[in-house]
């Protein structure tokens, strides 16, 4: 290996990771205690969740609604939950049962969190921290269930980076105690969308906690109960009615992001698919018996990355901007974020598929930097990025995701193939660390411990990293071995051997202090309306590993005779687990491969655990299923490394006072832009008096009043943070006027929440609002 050499600056760098890491470390051993931590509470009698997996099955008895849950639970953190063996649970409304179809229920709920003083989730990039908000994030449910109400199922799409284990567990116990054995671990699914625009802090394993500086509870409150929320809605709304689905591919959205990975996968395999991405987009219509919409719930691979790892706006990307336009067209006359319908375009097998579809270029020549370890000449991989089509960010992200809705949209439209059967459903916890895998009738292999590789510091061409790292790396560095080994220790030989050929940068899987880096036990689940499987998968399967796991689920089905399912990946579902690459790809160690926490053997243990899922739904022995090593739940996480602090108004003003006005007119097109004296928007997540940051009104005069025709859940709209000393800040709200914006007189409010403290009292929060100046929109 040749001798590499550091400039000034990467040795300045280095030096900086050194003493960020040793900081780091040493507070971590402060702020933590790390004894008693974990409960499982196996023999402690508070049963929190129905593990009973008989009741999920369509073929086998089906328990009451004030059955009890078999032995197993979860212990929590008191202050994020309240668990105890009492239970208040909400009377089930009754059914209509005479009719062909399913009673269907379809909620929304904003969980959007925090939108400043914390990390966005997804690029892991140091500073890039939340300023504000381009859109609300929501959490979309969907309830299914048979005409009887025997069976039912709950799939759930949240617009975050991905569901992590501790919000999965709260969701779990909430349900819990408020529906009884209604909603359990088998039946219902955690899908996040994937957006990187979202924020962090709902992590519970330590690799998480410092990814996102802390754990917010703030955050994880505000997730949870919105959550909780578009379940609630969409099972107080239920009514009997229809699905139907249709199938059908979306171009010119994706590229594949690891090209020189794919290409490892046998050639006679590759020679089968006409993409090295899947196009195809899965679309369910769902209406009521008089035909009218309640509902699109939809499967795509694609990367939500349409905005880089330079946004510090708050937003659900590109799928989400799909969402928008869908419920948009839906719900005419409400606002973004309300109105009955739901529209949700779910994650699937999106590991190595990226919308950046001009591809990598090198930022400071231009030329294509699309080669097997994705570096420039100059410069190295740190200059390697990819492209959108529009002309910023933004722009892509728009365009991106106006094409996905508009496919969505046609399939909806000549959607007619109606969904019928019986739902089921199977789900266990398994330690992945210790999975024998079955390579043939004679050869087996094993599960490692999780690990994460060199070239998982390069990052990707969606979201490069910032030292020397490159993609492709399968050889250690001694500089940064010697580093890990003194501040984490040594990796072992068994994890180094099992997880050939990745050169391991962090043996996480041996890291325990102050809790354990990553996961142990993992979700495995499959539900089915009746001849649709769902895969609720727990990490992110690239193009080929999604493949071969849905034929593997497929032709198990097929085996048992249940044949012509449609299998669905849903992605990052329940806990995340990082990236799951196919063997070969594995060998060629790229971020994604390098990713895959678990070794090389990962997606044959998949595919062989959710093969078992498939055959106890298809031969009704779903009750006989092992409920799995249940997952922890940690106390004492790491608060925010970001203060709360007390804001402040500069001498002689208010919260809310104007300080840059609007001007008096504005044409179509242009941005109208205003400036307040602002208070830190991390407050609005802790008081909700207010539901949105701004609003843009119309005056109407036959009425004489104010009328809201944008809100901050408009694409319209941007609200700025700008964080000052000593709690001093200003706000900054744009409005982006469409073409479609009618003339008038309008005006610009702004809705805030100060944190204030008198001295020897608890701090408060305070809700305040400011108003800009009317002003004139002409047209052109």
């Amino acid at each position: 290996m040749a001798k590499r050499t550091f400039s000034t600056l990467e040795m300045f760098l280095i030096f900086l990771l050194i003493m960020m890491t040793a900081i780091t470390v040493a507070l971590l051993s402060l702020l933590f205690i790390t004894s008693g931590t974990i409960e499982n509470h196996k023999d402690s009698g508070s049963h929190i969740f129905p593990t009973t997996q008989g009741p999920t099955s369509t073929r086998s008895p089906v328990a009451t609604q004030g059955s009890v849950p078999s032995q197993g639970s979860t212990g929590t953190q008191g202050s994020t939950a309240t668990h105890t063996s009492s239970v208040t649970r909400t009377p089930e409304p009754p059914l209509f049962q005479n009719f062909s179809g399913y009673h269907i229920g379809v909620g929304r709920a904003d969980c959007t969190g925090q939108v400043a003083d914390i990390n966005l989730m997804g690029y892991s990039k140091n500073g890039q921290n939340a300023r504000g908000i381009l859109t609300r994030l929501y959490s979309r449910a969907f309830i299914m269930a048979e005409p009887d109400g025997s069976n039912r199922i709950l799939f759930i799409s949240i617009d975050i980076g991905m569901v992590s284990q501790r919000l999965r567990l709260e969701v779990l116990n909430r349900l819990q105690s408020k529906y009884g054995s209604l909603y359990r671990r088998d039946n219902v699914v955690l899908s996040g969308t994937h957006t990187h625009s979202g924020p962090a802090g709902y992590f519970q394993y330590t690799l998480f906690v410092i990814a996102s500086e802390g754990f917010s509870n703030r955050t994880f409150e505000y997730m949870v109960s919105g959550i909780m929320k578009s379940i609630e809605i969409a099972h107080t709304n239920m009514k009997p009615g229809k699905i139907f689905i249709n199938k059908g591919n979306v171009d010119g959205v994706q590229i594949n992001r690891s090209p020189y990975s794919y290409l490892q996968n046998p050639q006679s395999e590759r020679a089968r698919y006409s993409s090295n991405t899947d196009k195809e987009m899965v679309v369910l219509k769902m209406v009521d018996l008089n035909g009218d919409d309640l509902g699109l719930l939809s499967w795509f691979a694609i990367h939500p990355v349409s905005m880089n790892n330079s946004n510090h706006l708050v937003n659900s990307d590109n799928v989400g901007y799909a969402s928008y336009l869908f419920e948009q067209e839906k719900n005419k006359g409400y606002l973004p974020g309300e109105g009955p319908y739901v529209a949700a375009f779910a994650s699937s097998n999106l590991g190595d598929v990226s919308p950046n579809i001009l591809g990598p270029h090198c930022i400071n020549t231009g030329e294509s930097c699309d080669n097997a370890n994705s570096t420039c000449p100059i410069g190295g991989s740190s200059m390697c990025m990819a492209m959108g089509p529009g002309r910023d960010m933004l722009d892509s992200t728009q365009i991106i995701g106006r094409t996905i809705y508009q496919r969505a949209k046609e399939l909806y439209a000549s959607a007619s193939e109606e969904v019928t059967g019986p739902l089921a459903a199977a789900h266990q916890w398994v330690n992945m660390t210790d999975v024998t895998v079955w390579l043939n009738s004679t050869h087996a292999a094993k599960t490692c411990k999780p690990a994460l590789g060199y070239s998982f510091a390069a990052g990707t061409i969606d979201g490069v990293a910032g030292l020397n790292f490159t993609q492709g790396t399968t050889e250690g560095d001694p500089f940064w071995d010697t580093i890990r080994d003194q501040l984490l220790g040594k990796p072992s030989e068994e994890i180094k051997e099992c997880h050939k050929p990745k050169p391991i940068l962090l043996h996480t899987g041996e890291l325990s202090k102050p809790h354990p880096w990553h996961p142990d036990i993992i979700d495995v689940q499959i539900i089915t309306l009746g001849s649709l499987a769902i895969s609720a998968i727990p990490g992110e399967l690239t193009t080929m590993s999604g493949r071969r796991l849905r034929e593997a689920v497929q032709a198990e089905f097929a085996s048992y005779g249940m044949q012509n399912m449609t299998v669905v990946i849903a992605g990052l579902c329940n806990v995340y687990t990082h990236y799951i690459a196919t063997y070969e790809e594995y060998q060629v160690q790229r971020y994604e491969a390098a990713s895959t926490i678990y070794g090389p053997h990962t997606l044959s243990a998949y595919i062989q655990l959710f093969r078992g899922l498939a055959k106890a739904i298809a031969t009704d022995t779903v009750a006989n299923l092992s409920i799995g090593p249940e997952p922890p739940f940690f106390k004492q996480l790491i608060t925010p490394l970001i203060p709360n602090t007390v804001d402040r108004a500069p001498i002689g003003r208010a919260f809310g006072d104007v300080l840059q006005p609007a001007k008096a007119e504005y044409r179509v097109g242009e941005v109208a832009e205003v400036v307040f004296v602002g208070a830190n928007p991390k407050n609005s997540a802790e008081n909700r008096t207010h539901q949105t940051f701004l609003t843009v009104e119309k005056y109407e005069a036959t009425s004489a009043s104010w009328q809201i025709v944008y809100n901050d859940a408009s694409w319209e709209t941007r609200f700025h943070w700008h964080k000052g000393l000593l709690g001093r800040s200003n706000a900054t709200i744009e409005w982006h006027i469409p073409d479609t914006a009618q003339p008038g007189i309008y005006r610009i409010k702004y809705f805030g929440h100060n944190r204030k403290q008198d001295i020897l009292k608890p701090a408060v929060i305070l809700s305040f609002e400011g108003t800009s100046s009317a002003f004139e929109v002409v047209t052109t």
